[in-house]
């Protein structure tokens, strides 16, 4: 009876020890709150993609490309087929993409066959000028951010927005369109720097005479085409080289430099240099550039 009474005492401390030692399950975490849809502020950036708050959407098209967009201004439009400013504003939105230096990513409120009567892309035409959203998900997203339309963000080539315009009288619209324009004027594929002509600069005394190309951001120089430089100089110039062609000129980063160093007589001369380079857009499209530089200075002992 003693040995029973022991064992029975031994096994019921070693199921409490058991049950001691295990682990409880962990709680589960509690759900992530959803997600408020925000419009973004003057200065804060804003890929071509849109905000990380903006729901995921159903596209016309494909999804928006940072290649077709890199270097036009962005535009993020919303409307919705209840509003009647927004068909006004749909022909506003179309001569802006028509400029060729606009993306326009629209977002509807509504169904896919809605969004093809507010579409400003239209479908082939607009081929590389923007896509179209749709669907319940900007519905949703329109009604957090308290807008119906039209309402346009507008993002600067340095991906950051500049305008955040909910207004849709014509003054409102009319200051959007001119903020656009005054963005689209100032969009360059490149800025040419020449050297200064050389001073002070004495008989036998060496002087160079250079020209340098930065090329935009969104730009690269093409290696199908090289680069070739030109000096067109009197004859008694003495240079290094007179022409330069392909890895003779020099490139860091975004700018290409052609540089020739030259000596001369006494006299009062003039110089000119060209420079023909190549580049290619996101699109891997060509584009040439042509640039002239001309020098005028004197050499005296």
């Amino acid at each position: 009876m003693i040995r029973l009474l022991v064992a029975a005492t031994t096994l019921g401390a070693l199921v409490g020890i058991a049950a001691a030692q295990t682990p409880k399950k962990a709680a589960k975490a509690p759900k992530a709150p959803p997600v408020t849809a925000t419009l973004p502020v003057v200065g804060e950036a804003l890929p071509v993609t849109g905000s990380a708050t903006w729901s995921k959407r159903t596209w016309l098209y494909d999804v928006p490309s940072q290649k077709d967009a890199g270097g036009k201004v962005v535009i993020h439009w919303f409307c919705s087929p209840k509003v009647k400013t927004c068909a006004d504003d749909l022909a506003r939105i179309v001569t802006l993409k028509e400029n060729g230096r606009v993306y326009i990513v629209a977002n509807i409120a509504g169904t896919k066959g809605q969004a093809k009567k507010l579409d400003p892309i239209r479908e082939s035409e607009g081929v590389g000028r923007g896509t179209v959203a749709f669907g319940p998900n900007v519905t949703k997203m329109m009604k957090q951010t308290s807008i119906t339309g039209p309402a346009s963000v507008v993002v600067d080539l340095d991906g950051k927005v500049v305008m955040v315009a909910t207004g849709s009288t014509p003054a409102d619209l009319d200051a959007r369109d001119k903020k656009v324009s005054e963005l689209v004027a100032t969009i360059k594929e490149y800025v040419a720097t020449p050297s200064d002509s050389p001073k002070g600069i004495k008989p036998g005394d060496k002087f160079t005479l250079s020209v340098s190309i930065k090329l935009a951001s969104w730009l690269t120089y093409s290696k199908q085409a090289p680069s070739e430089f030109k000096l067109t100089a009197p004859p008694d110039f003495k240079c290094d080289a007179k022409e330069l062609k392909g890895d003779q000129l020099k490139i860091t980063d975004q700018t290409l430099t052609a540089s020739v160093t030259c000596t001369a007589p006494k006299g009062s001369y003039e110089a000119r240099g060209d420079l023909r380079f190549s580049y290619e857009t996101p699109n891997n499209a060509a584009g040439i550039g042509n640039e002239g530089a001309k020098w005028k200075f004197e050499i005296k002992p």
